[in-house]
This record gives C-alpha cells, structure tokens and sequence, in this order.
C-alpha cells in the first residue's frame, strides 16, 4: 500500500501564501519593478546605533544597497549526467539531470532563480517566476501570475529541459503534469533560516554537476552571515529587558488577509540575528496563524516586520492602525513601529540573505541614517 505524502511544512507555508495571493488577479506578461536601493553607504559596523531602539518613532523601509546579484568571474565546470536526489513532498526521489540548456527555477520567493544566478548559470535561465526581480533578467519571459500560479502554456512554450522547484508555486498536478509531458523536474526543499542560503547553493550546484561552485557559495554565505550577526551583536542591546519584541505580520489589506508567522517560517532565525526577541518562538505560535486582536494585543510588539506591499496594500502604517485597531493598542501600532522591506527579499533566504540582514539591521537601529 502507497503511503500517504506528507507535506513538509515548508511547502505548507509556501502554498497556504500561494493561495492567499491567488485572490489578486494572474498576471503572465507583468512582474513588479526593481525594488529601489540605497546605494552606496557607510558600512554597517561604522553606523551608530539608536541608544535606545525602544523609544524610537516611526515607519522604516529596509532597502538593499545594490540590486544585482554577485556572480563569479567564470561560469564553473559542469560534470554531467548528474544524479540529485528530488524531495517529492517528502518522497525522495533520484533524478538524472542530461541537460541544464534550458532551466526554469521557479518558486514564491525568487529565491531558486537568485541561487542559480549566484552560481553563475544564470545564461540558462529561460523563464522566470514573478518574484525573481534582479538585473539580468528583466527580459525574461514570467511564467507564474501573482497567485504564483504556473501557466503550463508559458511554460512548454519557452522548451525547458529542466525545472527546479520548491513545492510554494504550483498547482503540483500541474508540475507533475509538466514532468509527465517530459520535462525534467528537481524538487529543493530547504527549511526557511538562516541554514537556507548555503544548503540551497549546495543542492542547486549539485543539480547542474558543480559541486565545487555550491561549496564555494555556500561557505562565502555561511561566512558573511556571521560576520554581519556578529556586527549587530556587538550594537544591539545585550539585555533581555532593551531588546525589540519583534513579530513578521503578513498582511493582503484587500483581501482582509492578516497572517502572523510562527516557527519553521524562517522569520523567529530572521529576527533573532537582528538582535530581538521573536514572539512567535516565544509563544509557540507554528506556521502562518491567523492574526486575531487578542493573540496580538497579548503578544504587544515593540516592532513590527511587514512585506512592502502589503504595508501599501492597507495605505501605510497610520492607515494600518485605523483599519486594525488592535494592532494600534501594541506598543508597535503606538509608535507606529513598522520596517518594510520588498515581498521578494525579506524572507527569501537566498544568496542575498547577508545583504537581508544589513538592511533590516540599518532599518531598525539606524533609521534616520
């Protein structure tokens, strides 16, 4: 007897988002502009820190210094055939990838598309998801509509000899419907965190027969994410009772879609590394829960993490706390203490995480600088 799939919660996540944006209209032509950066600034060790990051006032936006993706000097050597092993909802399966020609890396975040780019594959991308917005591959044709629905069309359309996946887009009849049509089809399923980064650049190496490129990758990652923990550890406040009490709220004011996000989304790792105190961790609260005024007046933030465009879906932060009154009773929504940063960046957990990290970092201490 077949045993039933089960779904590992990193998939759950991602598609219970996936259906959430499907409310929005399916787009296949359109994706959203470059997120603005900052462009050039001070280092985040030379920046002064808010003395006292509980009493600060006021919206923030977290912005990346630079748009495009690093890639090395060389594209690396390739050893193929080359045999992967693909998480098929938690049935691991063995693929034989032939060809990496024609490759579609697609998921909720952009994160797959940024690690093959970040590889230094990023030629033979074909097509894209709407999230990957990056220089480079604007001319891309966007195979998943803002429901981060595939349209099969699009897809066949464009000949992909392989696909990489995570399970957060989909339907998955269609994926599998794409494999059985004869597409090859990898699935990498890495947990949301701050690990994500460098076991992501591992799988997706070992996928295009560069192992040795994934190592390099995943350590210059690993690297850089301690050194920019370590940096803000060395500002931010040591005692418990100074910390910022920090929740990730998404929110779809449209929609009327308020979610907070709990343990295994990536989030509680997020804001531990930023110096605070994440409550989801703290109160249990696993996956997407929905917001309900008692569970977040209970919880009172000091600060609140939101996605950029769901921050404008609700017209800012004043207007947030008039359409939630529940939210303007936190110590959060009384100082209207929001960092936005865009839906593609903030918890990608891809090859830009280090960058992630700097520009929350910046937001919340640094404000004003």
């Amino acid at each position: 007897m077949r045993k039933p799939r089960r779904i590992p919660s990193l998939a759950v996540a991602g598609l219970l988002i996936a259906g959430l944006a499907a409310c929005a209209p399916a787009s296949y032509s359109n994706s959203p502009q470059l997120p603005p950066v900052a462009g050039e600034r001070l280092a985040l060790s030379d920046i002064e820190f808010l003395a006292d990051p509980l009493t600060y006032e006021g919206p923030s936006t977290a912005l990346l210094s630079r748009a495009d993706i690093v890639t090395p000097a060389t594209v690396p050597l390739q050893t193929l055939p080359a045999t992967v092993t693909s998480d098929e909802l938690g049935e691991p399966l063995l693929v034989e990838i032939l060809s990496t020609g024609r490759v579609l890396a697609l998921d909720m975040s952009g994160s797959l598309a940024a690690t093959v780019w970040a590889l230094g594959f990023g030629e033979t991308l074909v097509g894209r998801d709407i999230s990957t917005t990056f220089p480079g591959v604007e001319g891309l044709p966007v195979v998943t509509g803002s429901g981060h629905a595939i349209s099969p069309e699009s897809v066949l359309a464009l000949r992909p000899d392989l696909i990489i996946t995570d399970g957060t887009i989909g339907p998955l009849d269609v994926v599998l419907q794409l494999r059985d049509a004869g597409v090859t089809v990898v699935f990498v399923r890495e947990l949301a965190g701050l690990r994500a980064p460098a076991a992501m650049a591992r799988s997706v190496a070992a996928i295009f027969g560069a192992p040795d490129a994934g190592e390099e990758l995943a350590n210059t990652l690993d690297i850089d994410i301690k050194a920019v923990t370590e940096t803000i550890a060395a500002q931010a406040p040591l005692l418990r009772e100074d910390k910022l009490r920090m929740v990730f709220l998404y929110l779809r004011g449209a929609n009327g879609i308020y979610y907070l996000f709990g343990k295994e989304s990536g989030a509680g790792e997020l804001i531990e590394a930023l110096g605070g105190i994440d409550i989801a961790t703290e109160t249990g609260w696993v996956g997407l829960r929905p917001m309900t005024d008692e569970a977040l007046i209970a919880a009172n933030p000091d600060l609140i993490i939101v996605m950029t465009e769901g921050l404008a879906s609700v017209g800012g932060a004043r207007e947030l706390v008039k359409e939630k009154p529940a939210i303007g009773l936190t110590r959060a929504g009384q100082k209207l203490r929001f960092v936005d940063m865009a839906d593609s960046q903030v918890l990608s957990f891809g090859p830009r995480t280090p960058e992630v990290i700097d520009a929350l970092a910046r937001a919340i201490y640094a404000p004003e600088q």
